[in-house]
């Protein structure tokens, strides 16, 4: 029996493409983070009533498990994308373990470890678009599989 060849639609690479720029800013804060870059670190406290070495000692405090989730969804979700690129299903479950990462890590934040100089409605709109975010490649990598885009 032959296989037949799925065409690419043009939008997987619309789509790859953007979802990659948007991870790739993700994969950036963890690493400038962890890098404790504080240049960094000074362009994000303007957005939040905190100082520098008050958001690196949070994220110095982040147990070994917050800190492995918080890495899970970062870089399953740049992997993902590359994986939708590449147009591979595997894409799919990079998203899903992404997602999961992402779990965890909310329930970490969210449950009284970000200091409360951080906390608002913009701290809460910019986490509701990243679990949209999430959500959307999830759903777009198993209806490209479903399709047989993604093989």
């Amino acid at each position: 029996m032959k296989s037949e060849q799925v065409k690419t639609p043009w939008h997987v690479w619309v789509i790859g493409i953007l979802s990659l720029l948007w991870n790739a800013m993700g994969a950036n804060d963890y690493t400038q983070s962890q890098l404790g870059n504080r240049d960094y670190m000074e362009s994000m406290t303007g957005t939040y009533s905190i100082t520098v070495d008050e958001m690196l000692a949070y994220i110095d405090g982040f147990p070994v498990w917050a800190d492995a989730s918080w890495a899970f969804g970062v870089w399953g979700s740049v992997a993902g994308s590359l994986l939708l690129l590449v147009r591979s299903r595997f894409a799919l479950w990079s998203f899903i373990a992404a997602a999961v990462g992402l779990v965890v890590t909310s329930v970490y934040q969210f449950s009284g470890a970000m200091p409360a100089a951080m906390q608002g409605t913009g701290q809460l709109i910019f986490a509701g678009l990243i679990w949209v975010m999430t959500g959307l490649l999830i759903y777009y990598s198993w209806r490209m599989t479903q399709r047989g885009v993604l093989r």
